[in-house]
């Protein structure tokens, strides 16, 4: 029987949801088959995480019907989801960072501990350490480690594999929201492999993602979503990027990486370090590129460069660095916070008088970074958890432009980050480069490190390659990050 003829194992059929005056689904319908990958698209703000929380039980909508293997569901939740064998990989990871891995394990299989005694652990063990060889061999993750202390790649592995592991009750539909959003080339390969594997054997995954030729090579169904609803739906054959990007509500425009090129070597050196390997530096004006595999001293080296800059807490009028965190929840948001005292925190300095928050001040610079950057909320008073991940990181971009620091270090800032919006963002930074400011970005996305002047690989902790101009391709970066130097 193909993915075309067998009866759906879930259907949401016309479901509206609000949450007060925001309409998150407004009449969405989906239906997701056995052996099928569903690339489900949208920019931030869609609905694209609101209707699969349906699926997965969290919500429940207001309207609308949902069914499960043809039969209407009365009462659907988390738990009636996780005995239909759905599985999820949010975009907010959520595994619990003061628990091993082992332990993280035991949360999402709960029947390890019925009747089992102590023996769990070692059940649990076998099973991750099962699932992380077959989809990510080499990972090098130690499963009896705390959550906490793994890299944001290595908590996205641990989490992508508990979702498809087993412990007797298979996975049926596994839910991958933005899987790959912290992972590099070479691990996102062996993922969208593994979800081949996983549909290939009768399983179905909906995958969500920005990256628009991960969507068209997984894919065997496209579904575009936007204001809450179903635009557009056909087999992924039937789409290209351009096309593709069109539907979601955007108009396609060829991306021209050789303007972000620049020669700026006789540019004054506003940042130096040397260390391990190859000595970096960044002039005024220039996009640098950090790049590598992905945990190999990228992050460590932002942090380092913002620590020598920046020693005191206090905000203050003109900073030397700001900082676009790559792990919003961890090190980037104030989470009880509103969306506008996130943004404005970074520029007090700028929005105080005589002591005091000048209240209008902050309100103005504000709504001018909503518009500019495209914020989705009707009030920026709102909770910055009211926000979808994508706009949540664009919040922590608008406040670092936001301020005067000649220098921004961006820690994969669009991670979670709508196709358009990111298209959008690389524009600011073309006009803040040529305006003379100087980013430093690492990111785990090739396309991206492709557009700045100059680029750095990074392998094991240090520094195997500096590329400029013509050198900077994916060619010459994945020979360095294997073999330590460009091709």
């Amino acid at each position: 029987m193909t993915p075309d003829t067998a009866p759906p194992l879930i259907e949401v059929e016309q479901a509206r949801l609000r949450f007060g005056a925001v309409k998150a689904l407004d009449g969405a319908t989906l239906h997701i088959r056995p052996g099928e990958c569903v690339g489900l698209v949208g920019h931030n703000g869609a609905g694209k995480s609101t209707i699969v929380n349906v699926i997965n039980g969290a919500l429940t909508p207001d309207e609308g019907t949902l069914r499960a293997e043809g039969a209407p569901v009365e009462r659907y939740g988390i738990k009636a989801a996780h005995a239909l064998g759905v599985r999820c990989v949010f975009q907010e990871l959520s595994l619990c960072p003061n628990l091993t891995v082992i332990e993280n394990t035991r949360i999402v299989h709960r029947e390890l501990g019925s009747g089992r005694g102590l023996g769990w652990r070692s059940t649990a063990r076998r099973i991750i350490e099962r699932s992380l060889d077959e989809i990510f061999p080499g990972h090098g993750i130690d499963s009896r480690a705390t959550v906490g202390s793994l890299s944001i790649a290595q908590r996205q592995m641990a989490e992508i594999a508990m979702a498809f592991s087993d412990a007797g009750a298979p996975p049926r539909l596994v839910i991958l929201d933005e899987p790959t959003s912290s992972l590099d080339a070479t691990l996102a390969g062996q993922l969208l492999a593994q979800v081949r594997r996983f549909v290939d054997a009768g399983g179905s995954v909906i995958f969500i993602s920005h990256i628009l030729h991960e969507i068209l090579s997984t894919s065997d169904r496209v579904v575009v979503m936007k204001d809450g609803n179903v635009v557009a739906e056909r087999p992924a054959g039937g789409f290209t990027a351009d096309s593709l990007f069109e539907a979601m509500g955007s108009v396609a425009k060829p991306e021209n990486a050789a303007q972000a090129r620049r020669d700026l070597s006789s540019a004054p050196v506003l940042l130096e370090q040397r260390g391990r390997g190859l000595p970096f530096r960044a002039h005024r004006g220039e996009l640098v590129g950090l790049t590598g595999l992905s945990g190999h001293g990228q992050t460590e080296m932002l942090l380092e460069l913002y620590r020598q800059r920046s020693g005191d807490w206090l905000p203050l009028r003109d900073p030397a660095v700001a900082f676009v965190a790559g792990d919003r929840r961890v090190n980037g948001i104030f989470h009880l916070w509103s969306i506008l005292e996130n943004f404005a925190v970074a520029s007090l300095g700028d929005l105080t008088r005589r002591g005091l928050v000048n209240d209008s001040a902050v309100a103005d610079k504000g709504d001018g970074w909503k518009r500019r950057i495209e914020i989705r909320t009707q009030d920026m008073n709102n909770p910055i958890l009211s926000l979808s991940g994508g706009n949540q990181q664009k919040v922590l971009f608008a406040r670092a432009l936001a301020t005067r620091a000649p220098v921004v270090l961006m820690d994969d800032p669009m991670r979670g980050v709508d196709v358009g919006t990111k298209r959008e963002v690389y524009q600011i930074l073309r006009e803040e480069a040529a305006g003379e400011r100087t980013f430093v970005w690492y990111s785990t996305e090739t396309e991206e490190v492709c557009l700045c002047d100059r680029v750095y690989v990074f392998r094991e902790g240090e520094i195997v390659a500096e590329l400029v101009g013509e050198e900077i391709n994916e060619a010459n970066i994945l020979a360095a990050s294997f073999q330590g130097e460009a091709a």
